[in-house]
């Protein structure tokens, strides 16, 4: 067995990549740029863009110029269409957020989402999601994340520019990474085979379907219900044996008796 310098030696080529930074419908292309260099400063490369305002024109003048070098990561950017798809295969998903939410969250410090990501990331993909630069995320985004996380900022000026933030979260990152024995910067459910954020997504919809179809849910009053139900399988972790018998309770739940579990969430 490898011993621990050994593992932290191998740390970042095995961990960082497995780390995604999530930019949502970036309005300024500069900030794209300089979110690439705080990365890289860091020892980060991956880095998807969901409908940034310039769309697949996003690496302009101004985005290398304040990539100042990082352009590899700009280069190797991915665009997606919606935030569910550029988290497609990722085990644990924190949203970042300068305001807290009526639907309280489980919440994180920046120091204790760096440590979370970096202990996740020891078993497959995670992500760190940043907002708006005028609004952040939605609350139907962040009802896509595990964790809100935050940065301690003083409460009468607390919203940070995006390249900024992304630069204290990647920090942390790197910090955790070389002041403590791999594994050991936070507890992370070890589980192998937890549902991702794309198959949770299935599964989702498919519960909300059901209840629709049941009549426990009303089309035009279930948000709240659906983030509530979202946040309790959040904290739940289903792995996806478990997530394949949920799907197959509501299968019969629905009225299907010869329906079989949609094979695709496990």
């Amino acid at each position: 067995m490898p011993s621990d310098d050994a593992l932290q030696q191998a740390a970042p080529a095995l961990l960082l990549p497995r780390i995604r930074f999530v930019l949502v419908e970036t309005s300024l292309s500069g900030n794209i740029g300089a979110t690439a260099r705080a990365m890289k400063n860091m020892g980060l490369s991956r880095l998807a863009l969901v409908r940034p305002k310039q769309g697949a024109r996003f690496a302009d003048a101004d985005a290398v110029a304040r990539a100042s070098g990082a352009d590899d990561l700009l280069q190797a950017a991915t665009l997606h269409d919606s935030l569910a798809e550029a988290l497609a295969g990722c085990r644990l998903v924190l949203g970042t957020s300068a305001r807290l939410r009526a639907l309280e969250w489980p919440l994180l410090d920046a120091e204790g989402g760096g440590a979370r990501l970096l202990a996740e990331a020891a078993h497959g993909d995670v992500a760190l999601v940043l907002g708006r630069e005028a609004t952040g995320l939605r609350n139907d985004e962040l009802a896509l994340c595990h964790y809100l996380v935050q940065i301690p900022t003083n409460p009468d000026f607390s919203s940070l520019n995006i390249a900024a933030a992304a630069q204290v979260f990647a920090y942390e990152i790197r910090r955790q990474l070389i002041r403590r024995p791999v594994g050991s910067a936070a507890v992370a459910d070890e589980r192998p085979e937890l549902a991702t954020a794309d198959e949770m997504e299935g599964f989702h919809a498919h519960l909300m379907h059901t209840l629709l179809a049941i009549g426990y849910a009303d089309a035009e009053q279930c948000g709240t219900l659906a983030r509530r139900l979202r946040r309790l399988f959040h904290r739940a972790r289903p792995d996806r044996t478990e997530l394949n018998i949920l799907r197959g309770v509501l299968a019969k739940v629905a009225g299907r008796p010869g329906a079989e579990p949609d094979r695709r969430s496990g």
